[in-house]
């Protein structure tokens, strides 16, 4: 058999059983998941993430935060698939997931700079549901 073929049969074969391929699924699924119970258990009204609102989450401007950084978009750009730029000239990986598919996938990660970010920008901690529709964005993109 060449390696042709046996890479044809190994498709036909995962395909028939059902085996997911790498990235096939979302990789930052588990982190949405979490998001999404704790929401649910704080929320009684919580019916899931909205890509439109993580959107306004991260181009509004608000007033609750530092003054030198009022949106999301201060230091990451308008637009998530370019590289941001912190206040301090350091280069920031671009937040879209199809430019950075890591992005999202460590929770201890996630939260380490959603608190830092939320509290700068927001003056507050993010909700759940904000984390949520804000990956949910971030991975529309």
């Amino acid at each position: 058999m060449t390696p042709r073929n046996v890479c044809a049969a190994f498709l036909v074969l995962a395909a028939s059983s059902g085996v997911a391929f790498a990235g096939s699924e979302k990789a930052q699924q588990p982190l949405l998941d979490y998001y999404a119970a704790i929401a649910k258990s704080s929320d009684a009204a919580f019916d899931g993430f909205s890509a439109e609102r993580g959107k306004t989450l991260f181009t509004s401007k608000f007033p609750g935060g530092k003054a030198e950084t009022p949106s999301c978009t201060t230091c990451h750009t308008d637009d998530p698939k370019k590289m941001g730029q912190t206040r301090a000239g350091k280069e920031i990986d671009p937040m879209a997931v199809s430019v950075s598919p890591q992005r999202y996938t460590d929770q201890e990660k996630a939260e380490k700079w959603f608190g830092r970010n939320c509290r700068n920008v927001l003056g507050r901690e993010c909700t759940p549901t904000e984390k949520g529709d804000f990956i949910t964005f971030m991975v529309s993109q």
